[in-house]
Order: structure tokens, then C-alpha cells, then sequence
């Protein structure tokens, strides 16, 4: 999946409201589009999309550390932010964009350095306004439960 280098790499936003949210969220799986720059930062990148529910898949380095080295509670954050909110926007019509409002996360466990976790965003509910979705961050080869997270987001027609 190529990455945006630069805000030129994204797509338009014309281009954008041309799609549901799931056939952006699809593009962005396929290679069609780009993926979003920050999953290049944070160390992880798009692995499923389906409708209502989305995975991203990483593992945390050096660079996500605090000064205690442990991972960063942001690190967590941000991905359960994309992929509780990216699963909301699998449910996003034509015409519509949408943004997180809020969110919460509840670490559980510590995460070592360099392991892979899948970070599970499914709805709960889309409507014309709003959506709510939770997360969880699973460790990929031992299927402990590592974070969970609840959003809502708000929806808004736009074309």
C-alpha cells in the first residue's frame, strides 16, 4: 500500500466525496489510494476492511517509547482512533466525510517492542450524524487482550 510522501499525494477532496467511506477505506487496502501518512509514523498499516469493521495491524518501536521505555499511551491511541474511527467510516455515504469527537482508551497490559498486534475497530452504531464504534488491540501471535477504546464520531454530508 504506497503511503502520501506529500499533502499532493492525498486525494482530492472532490475525488474523496466521489466514494462511500467503504470504497475509500477498500482503495486505500487494494493500493488504489494512498494510506494515511501517520500509519508510516506509528509502524502500522491497513490489513482488512469489511463493512462496519476494520483492522489495523503494527507493532510499536523504540520510536513510540516514553521515557520509562514502555510504549507511549498515544501510541495505543492513535491506533484505536483509526481503527474504531475508520470503521465508522466504512458506514459513510457518497457525498459524506466524517471526524472523531471523542474517544477513550483503556490500556490494559503492556505491549513489548517490536510485537504485532491487530487493532480491531467495529461499529455499533451509524447514522446520519453520528457513529459509535469500539476497539480492541490484540496481540497477533498470543490473541491476548492488550486495549480496548470506545469514539463517537460525527458525520456530515457535504455534497
Amino acid at each position: 500500500m504506497p503511503i502520501a510522501q506529500k499533502p499532493s499525494d492525498l486525494l482530492s477532496r472532490e475525488d474523496a466525496l466521489k466514494l462511500s467511506g467503504l470504497e475509500f477505506m477498500q482503495a486505500i487496502l487494494d493500493g488504489t489510494n494512498p494510506g494515511p501518512p501517520i500509519a508510516a509514523t506509528m509502524g502500522y498499516a491497513l490489513h482488512e476492511v469489511e463493512d462496519g469493521r476494520v483492522v489495523f495491524r503494527g507493532a510499536p518501536s523504540f520510536k513510540a517509547t516514553n521515557p520509562m521505555g514502555t510504549v507511549h499511551g498515544g501510541w495505543y491511541g492513535t491506533l484505536l482512533d483509526s481503527a474504531m474511527a475508520c470503521a465508522v467510516m466504512t458506514k459513510v455515504p457518497r457525498g459524506s466525510v466524517y471526524t472523531t469527537l471523542e474517544y477513550k482508551v483503556n490500556i490494559l497490559r503492556p505491549i513489548p517492542l517490536d510485537f504485532q498486534i491487530d487493532c480491531i475497530g467495529i461499529i455499533d452504531h451509524v447514522g446520519r450524524s453520528t457513529g459509535v464504534a469500539h476497539g480492541e488491540i490484540r496481540g497477533v501471535d498470543d490473541g491476548k487482550l492488550y486495549a480496548t477504546g470506545s469514539t463517537t464520531c460525527i458525520v456530515m454530508k457535504l455534497a
